[in-house]
């Protein structure tokens, strides 16, 4: 018996894109209002932060596209998408907070979202695999 994917997957596309909207919006912030603030290295951070963003919302409108036409079970779906949003959130989340704060302890955290990343894309590949039948 599977449990069912709770609230998350249908709000899977709604979430994919605002993050998609929300990483377009602080990588203009990021190009015009941080550039001549941040030094190089810092800049950098924040970019990889936004592209990591980014990149991870176009896999959740994948993954709810994917869904939406059958190609992979509601449960495993679900249990992606929250591996994968979670993952986004904390290193995304670590190296903005590093960037605005200074504080090197938020780097520290930015594997965790790195391995809940990982851990995402693993478990869609599980999920996806060719399954024998008969």
């Amino acid at each position: 018996m599977t449990r069912p994917p709770g609230r998350l997957l249908p709000a899977l596309g709604t979430l994919a894109a605002a993050l998609a909207g929300a990483a377009v919006a602080l990588g203009a912030f990021g190009a015009h209002a941080l550039e001549d603030v941040l030094a190089p290295a810092r800049l950098g951070t924040f970019e990889t932060a936004v592209r990591y963003q980014f990149l991870h919302a176009l896999a959740l409108l994948l993954l709810h596209h994917t869904r939406v036409t059958g190609g992979l079970e509601a449960a495993a779906a679900a249990r992606v998408g929250a591996t994968l949003v979670a993952g986004t959130v904390v290193f995304s989340g670590a190296l903005y907070a590093l960037v605005a704060t200074g504080v090197g302890a938020f780097g520290a955290i930015a594997p965790i979202g790195g391995g809940l990343l990982l851990l995402g894309w693993a478990q869609w590949a599980w999920s996806a695999r060719p399954r024998r039948t008969g």
